[in-house]
């Protein structure tokens, strides 16, 4: 589904974010990303989503060569590969459900078709007592959950999860990866969660692919903590 093939990413002026990274991911896997800070883990992810353009390398998703498709036509890609992130990045002063319907109202769907998706996935995470809420008034597990449903409402086939747990209380923590474990085992969904994270890279018993200094020093399926 998703193959890195030799990929480089410089930043001006010689700042080498990635070093000839190559990995293929298959459809339906659970990805762990480990790595010191600045390892290059976040790259990857920017990458995947042609938020950030390699330096050299090519990229396919779907065995479409992602570097080739015009930045008009990303916002397709960008749904079908959705991303959560450590810091929220919800709007405060929004309701849960406000938050949730953006990217529904961005494409167009009239509100009886945001409602119908926005409950199925509140549902699913169990926040549909908070869709009223602001968001700003929630905690910090239920804001991760604000971030899940506002990526999952695009039916995305790929979740990418920077750091997600990064913010959280080890409960909160433990509810989110449940819930990827969960997404990714009943809806098939392909998750690269990138973490710091020892006990979740532990308790997961997945592959896990180990980045130093930019470079790919290590993939292994079932993978441990092990930074060198």
């Amino acid at each position: 589904m998703i193959i890195f093939k030799n990929v480089t990413k410089i930043y001006f002026p010689d700042t080498l974010a990635l070093d000839n990274i190559s990995f293929e991911i298959k459809g339906g896997e659970f990805v762990v990303i480990i790595g010191r800070s600045g390892a290059g883990k976040t790259t990857i992810l920017k990458i995947l989503r042609r938020e950030e353009d390699p330096t050299k390398g090519l990229i396919y998703y779907k065995n479409r060569n992602l570097l080739e498709i015009p930045r008009k036509r990303l916002a397709e890609i960008r749904r079908k590969i959705a991303i959560v992130y450590q810091d929220f990045k919800l709007l405060d002063k929004k309701t849960v459900f406000e938050n949730i319907a953006l990217p529904l109202e961005i494409l167009g769907r009239n509100l009886s078709e945001i409602k119908e998706e926005i409950f199925k996935v509140a549902e699913k995470l169990k926040i549909k007592k908070k869709l009223d809420q602001l968001a700003g008034t929630l905690s910090g597990g239920e804001k991760q959950k604000v971030c899940l449903a506002r990526s999952l409402v695009n039916k995305p086939e790929v979740l990418l999860a920077d750091e997600p747990t990064g913010n959280l209380d080890p409960i909160a923590s433990f509810e989110i990866i449940e819930i990827l474990k969960n997404l990714n085992r009943n809806e098939g969904i392909t998750v690269i969660l990138a973490t710091h994270n020892r006990e979740i890279v532990e308790s997961l018993k997945t592959r896990v692919l180990v980045l130093n200094s930019g470079r790919l020093i290590r993939d292994e399926n079932p993978g441990t903590y092990a930074l060198l």
